[in-house]
């Protein structure tokens, strides 16, 4: 009897880890993706710059050209530079790996189907990057690059929220579209699928103040704010219109 018990133990062990194993191994391999698009992108500053002035007379003829006077303000003021480079370097990551996790844990049956929009709107916006390299603010003269400038109070340094020392690994010109934004959207769809009606507002909180976010720090124009948002919204979508209503 104890040899059955200890077999089975054995085996409802293995049924969570290997499943566990392989989604690890997925993300690696989407981070390893994402790391190779960066060497793979092109560097040519000047290009990317001229795409950046494109966007912003879209803007600025839509009447969205917010992005001088958020990233001015900003830039004067030290308390508010720190907390938006905090945000900006640490949510990203961390909110979305945490709810990730979390539906792993206790939405399984929405896992598969939540994780299958973050790989695929992910791969969309590495393509992107490759085939239209777009300038941020930040490396378009009059903007200040506020990260750079706040990177005394934190662990990133000058090239973007890359660790210090490791900038050259990292796409400069992968404004377009904002996967900041678009993560956090997916975070925010992801939510509003598993919590009460009354909390949903605040879900949707999270990826306007990641927009503002962006765009202050110099990391963002607007319309890649939109665009990030888009790509999720729309690979979402076109995921969920494939699964059975139980899946979603």
């Amino acid at each position: 009897m104890s040899e059955t018990r200890a077999e089975t133990s054995t085996a409802t062990a293995r049924a969570r880890v290997l499943p566990a194993l392989r989604e690890v191994a997925l993300l690696a391999v989407l981070y390893l993706g994402y790391t190779a698009s960066r060497l793979l992108a092109a560097d040519d500053l000047a290009a990317a710059r001229r795409v950046a002035e494109h966007l912003f007379e879209v803007e600025r003829v839509l009447g969205i050209a917010i992005e001088p006077v958020l990233n001015g303000w900003t830039a004067t003021s030290v308390v508010v530079g720190v907390a938006a480079s905090y945000w900006y370097t640490v949510t990203h990551y961390a909110v979305t790996a945490l709810v990730l996790l979390g539906t792993w844990l206790w939405r399984p049956e929405a896992y598969r189907t939540a994780r299958t929009v973050l790989v695929a709107a992910t791969l969309t916006a590495l393509a992107c990057y490759l085939v239209v390299p777009v300038a941020p603010p930040r490396l378009v003269p009059g903007y200040v690059d506020v990260l750079a400038q706040t990177a005394a109070w934190g662990w990133w340094g000058e090239s973007a929220s890359a660790p210090r020392g490791l900038g050259s690994m990292t796409n400069q010109l992968a404004a377009m579209p904002s996967m900041h934004v678009g993560w956090a959207v997916w975070v925010a769809l992801t939510l509003s699928r598993a919590v009460p009606t009354r909390w949903r507002p605040a879900v949707w909180a999270y990826p306007l103040l990641t927009t503002l976010v962006v765009v202050m720090t110099g990391n963002h124009w607007l319309l890649d704010a939109v665009a990030g948002a888009a790509v999720v919204l729309l690979v979402d979508r076109l995921v969920r219109a494939r699964r059975t209503p139980a899946q979603r």
